[in-house]
C-alpha cells in the first residue's frame, strides 16, 4: 500500500501534485469512521468485481455526508 497527499495550501492546479505520506490522521468521529470502513469495504468489493477496469473512487461521491471533507479517493494499487 502506497499513501499520497496534497497540502491544503491555496496554490494554482498546475503548481499542485501529489506527495507521499508516510502517516496519515483521521480525526473523525465513531460514526464517520464506521462510514469510512463500509466504503473501504465496497471499494474492495468493486475491485474484485471489476478487475482491472476499477480505477479510483471517491468517498464523498459514494457518501454525500463527506462532501465537505478532505477529499479521500481510494485507487487500485499495480
Amino acid at each position: 500500500m502506497q499513501l499520497f497527499g496534497y497540502a491544503n495550501a491555496a496554490m494554482p492546479n498546475e503548481e499542485v501534485v501529489p506527495a507521499g505520506l508516510a502517516e496519515v490522521t483521521f480525526c473523525a468521529t465513531p460514526v464517520e469512521l464506521r462510514r469510512m470502513a463500509e466504503f473501504f469495504l465496497f471499494c474492495a468489493g468493486e475491485m474484485e468485481s471489476m478487475g482491472m477496469e476499477y480505477s479510483h473512487v471517491h468517498l464523498a461521491d459514494r457518501m454525500k455526508e463527506f462532501e465537505h471533507s478532505p477529499h479521500l479517493t481510494v485507487f487500485r494499487s499495480w
